[in-house]
Order: structure tokens, then sequence, then C-alpha cells
């Protein structure tokens, strides 16, 4: 992770996830938390992958306890296209 990821993310905001290739062999990816935001009625979370792609990855957010959450995963490509349109939105709001 270079400083600049560092400086834009606290630790607390830092989640690393795990995937399975298609060998069984397991990736762990560290994404920083951009936030949460809501589309038709749902929450979704936004990660940014913190390496040299920068890959914005989004899931289903559902809060679960104090200060603890899941990440769900978004099966239907209709609900993912919207998430993410609605992702788009927001970002281009905020320039």
């Amino acid at each position: 992770m270079s400083n600049k990821e560092e400086e834009m993310y606290e630790e607390d905001e830092i989640i690393t996830l795990e995937f399975e290739d298609e060998d069984g062999k397991i990736e762990e990816v560290e994404c920083g938390m951009m936030g949460v935001f809501e589309c038709e009625g749902k929450e979704y979370v936004a990660l940014e992958v913190l390496d040299e792609s920068g890959d914005v990855l989004i899931y289903g957010y559902k809060e679960v306890g104090d200060d603890e959450f899941e990440l769900v995963d978004i099966e239907d490509d209709a609900e993912y296209e919207k998430a993410a349109a609605e992702f788009d939105a927001i970002m281009a709001e905020e320039e």
C-alpha cells in the first residue's frame, strides 16, 4: 500500500477480502471503505482496491451489530448495474 492510500483511509476503514481463484488458491485483497449509500431502498458499500488498479467493488451492506457489518454479494446483474449507476452518480456530484 502506498503512503497516499494509507493517508486516505484510517486503519478501521481498511477491509481485507479473501477471494478463491479457479485453482482453489486464496488471494487477500486490501480495500479502503469509500462509503455506504442507498439505492432503491437497499444499502450498498463501495470499496476501493488498494493496489495499482484502483478498482472499486460494490457489495450489499448489512449492519449486524454495533460497529459490525456484513458484505452481501449482489447476485442479480440488474441490481448490480443499478447500484453501480447510483455510485457513479454520487461520485459525479462530488466532483
